[in-house]
């Protein structure tokens, strides 16, 4: 990252569902976007915890390598070097793929959510403290998102400041337009 720290995207590690939910247990490090500092070691660990990250010495038995949870499989992010925002695409379970701005300390909702939308339980769940995707889309456009980056070349204006990503499965290609939550235009 822009802070010279490593960030690792996890998966889940469940297989469908997240029986072990493991998105959202703060002790394991799946289905979670980690960040750590290789330049320094902390005990027996091979390197060091960002005092930043929000469970950094805490006594609760929480992963201090957390940065952000409830992540279902975050499959290729990067770092938008105008804003300094680190988009990522999170692959969906059965009917919603996702993009996601990730920040210190959130939690992105996973398996209590698929995108905006309820999943475990079905309906009427709880979303308090969750952060809702930027984007989402279903399966009538793809069934596998692959993150990408925000444009800042010079070679295709109308891209500038789009963030590029793709479909997997269908191949499509689109540039997002985000100016804020609810304001997003998908091209």
């Amino acid at each position: 990252g822009p802070d010279g720290l490593l960030y690792i995207g996890m998966g889940d590690g469940g297989s469908g569902g997240d029986p072990q939910n493991n998105a959202q247990n703060r002790s394991s490090m799946l289905g979670k976007m980690l960040r750590i500092d290789i330049n320094t070691t902390a005990g027996a660990k091979k390197y060091g915890i960002p005092q930043g990250n929000p469970f950094a010495g805490t006594f609760e038995n929480w992963a201090e390598e957390i940065y952000a949870w409830g992540l279902r499989n975050p499959w290729r992010f990067s770092f938008d070097p105008v804003t300094g925002w680190l988009w990522t695409g999170d692959v969906g379970q059965n009917k919603l793929e996702e993009i996601d701005i990730i920040e210190n300390g959130k939690n992105y909702g996973w398996r209590i959510m698929e995108g905006a939308s309820c999943y475990n339980p079905a309906s009427g769940c709880d979303q308090s403290g969750l952060t809702l995707p930027v984007h989402e889309y279903g399966r009538n456009e793809g069934a596998s998102i692959t993150g990408g980056f925000v444009y800042r070349g010079k070679h295709v204006p109308e891209l500038i400041g789009k963030y590029v990503y793709a479909d997997f499965v269908t191949g499509r290609i689109w540039g997002l337009t985000y100016n804020g939550p609810g304001t997003t235009d998908n091209q």
